[in-house]
């Protein structure tokens, strides 16, 4: 048997143009307090709503930040970025479903929440959403696979996480859009690319597939989604912990929102969302009560030069008070 090649990202099936620009605003403080303040102009309006919030970890996570050193190995710089610990477990899962409850009035009738967590609290978080949202609106579980240095342990290596997904109603479609995975090499060499068709007999038994002269857009997209972790030295490494990579925010974005949607990320950390989406011409808003995550945010997509509103729970000379829009833009 011969090994299959290397997967490629998945097509780009969205045929809609792209704005010339989007709407980012970005937000230090509380989530809980932001969204508050974001109820009365945002009931129903967010396309996405994305959330990966701290994982239970139970320890403090900090920045690295790599300097270059002319005599000798690079310098690694450690600030803190945001505090994991918790009273205990149940006080861990009363703060996410506080953010759940007040995030279902902002989700568009045909918007998709997608909360990503790891497999040691999923289950929980799963029974929560369900209570929150209704079963009826639980749409997908996904996994990302990824591959990363193996540790120690009497156990499976862990290399997933999940993201579990509802919908706004489940009475209306959901925006979505379908995304495709190439065809396998053993299906290319025996029909090519076009796109194959059942042939049944009388009987309903399936006899043979033929070939259309239309092309196949490949494989719809599944569930397990095979995106590689971002590596120590990759460009779009900030150093923030726990950062996510852009294949990863870029193929929820394509799959379920279009261009000039709004899309929301109440825990932004290094702002991977918001990048992504207004590369992709959606509209944001990102979240995040440390002050390490608003000002990586801030930098990284002031150097993409994606012009962004910024927001603060307190009033200074750096940053508009919540409930009055900002004037200027960072540029």
């Amino acid at each position: 048997m011969k090994p299959r090649g290397p997967r490629q990202a998945p097509q780009n099936t969205n045929p809609l143009p792209v704005p010339h620009a989007s709407d980012l605003r970005l937000f230090h403080g509380d989530n809980l307090d932001v969204l508050a303040a974001l109820s009365p102009q945002f009931q129903k309006k967010f396309t996405l709503v994305y959330l990966d919030p701290p994982f239970f970890t139970m320890r403090q996570h900090e920045r690295v930040i790599r300097k270059t050193n002319p005599h000798g190995p690079p310098i690694r710089l450690f600030t803190p970025a945001f505090d994991d610990r918790w009273q205990d477990f149940p006080d861990y899962l009363g703060s996410l479903r506080a953010r759940l409850e007040a995030l279902a009035p902002l989700l568009a009738p045909h918007g998709s929440l997608v909360l990503h967590v790891d497999p040691r609290t999923s289950h929980y978080l799963k029974i929560i959403g369900d209570e929150i949202f209704g079963p009826e609106c639980f749409a997908s579980e996904i996994i990302w696979r990824y591959r990363r240095w193996p540790t120690r342990t009497a156990n499976f290596q862990r290399m997933h996480d999940v993201l579990l997904r509802w919908v706004g109603d489940p009475r209306q479609p959901p925006r979505f859009v379908q995304q495709y995975e190439p065809l396998a090499a053993s299906t290319l060499k025996t029909w090519g690319t076009g796109k194959q068709k059942a042939v049944f007999d009388d009987g309903g038994r399936r006899r043979r597939s033929s070939t259309e002269s239309q092309q196949s857009p490949g494989v719809p997209l599944g569930d397990v989604w095979d995106i590689p972790i971002l590596a120590p030295v990759a460009k779009q490494r900030t150093g923030y912990p726990t950062q996510k990579p852009e294949a990863l925010l870029e193929r929820l974005i394509r799959s379920c929102s279009f261009p000039g949607d709004w899309i929301l990320d109440p825990y932004v950390g290094s702002g991977t969302t918001l990048a992504v989406a207004a590369a992709l011409g959606r509209h944001a808003v990102g979240i995040d009560a440390s002050a390490e995550a608003y000002q990586v945010s801030q930098q990284r997509l002031r150097q993409a030069g994606h012009p962004i509103s910024t927001f603060s729970t307190t009033s200074n000379s750096n940053h508009t008070p919540i409930g009055s829009r900002s004037s200027a833009q960072v540029s």
